[in-house]
């Protein structure tokens, strides 16, 4: 029966691939792969992988050191830090269509690309970096959840999309100085229910990550509820600080 059931999924797949073949996640171009790009589109993504700084992951051009001289100074309170792409226009894009344009299949490829990034130590949870109530009744989703979501079901990790939550609402950080964005985001999270995260490693999952103030945010109030260790993975995230007042 099992074989059966498998055989009629495949079966399915076939018809669905050849009535909607893949297209191109950057600009719509049929393509061999899901979540792939095409030649064009992918000559632009500059993926990230496991390079840069072991802590924060910025990239560490011309040098042969292992953390970035911040980290040095001040370890921060995520540990680990990893994002997939760099910002730029292309992964911008994908962010916009997916938290305003309401195409939540790009999810899908966004994890695709995050999860290889996804190596926590010891009992890990999956937290997606949580909205207002306000912005959720209004967008219908969260963009980070759907994220965690399909992270989740790829790697067998548990996710929980209501432990952190954000009990105050802030303006858009957009166009903000990174003084500007951790005093918005100061006490704006709390967690619901600490035993959830005592003791575990919680991966927090964002789309996109540019001055890591929301993430920190959300660090301190799970290192006080007792979360053994706190990681960071994001689709993308700013590596030119011009990027930042976008």
């Amino acid at each position: 029966m099992g074989n059966v059931a498998h055989l009629v999924r495949a079966c399915a797949r076939s018809l669905l691939d050849f009535a909607l073949p893949p297209r191109c996640a950057g600009c719509g171009t049929i393509v061999n792969d899901v979540h792939s790009f095409c030649p064009e589109c992918w000559k632009q993504v500059e993926f990230l992988g496991e390079g840069g700084c072991v802590s924060c992951g910025l990239p560490l051009h011309a040098t042969e050191q292992t953390t970035c001289g911040r980290c040095l100074a001040q370890p921060p309170r995520i540990a680990r830090t990893r994002a997939a792409v760099a910002y730029d226009d292309l992964s911008r894009g994908l962010a916009i269509r997916l938290k305003y344009g309401r195409k939540v299949a790009i999810a899908r490829t966004m994890a695709h690309y995050m999860a290889p990034l996804v190596k926590p130590d010891g009992d890990a949870l999956l937290v997606p970096v949580p909205l207002h109530r306000t912005r959720l009744w209004t967008r219908g989703f969260n963009q980070s959840a759907l994220v965690a979501r399909e992270l989740s079901r790829r790697l067998e990790i548990d996710t929980d999309p209501l432990v952190l939550r954000r009990t105050r609402r802030t303006p858009p950080l957009k166009g903000m100085s990174p003084v500007q964005r951790r005093k918005t985001v100061a006490g704006a999270f709390r967690i619901a229910n600490n035993k959830v995260v005592a003791g575990k490693t919680i991966v927090l999952v964002d789309d996109v990550l540019t001055t890591g103030s929301t993430a920190e945010a959300c660090a301190r109030v799970l290192k006080r509820a007792g979360a053994a260790r706190v990681e960071l993975v994001s689709w993308a995230r700013v590596v030119k600080p011009s990027q930042l007042m976008r």
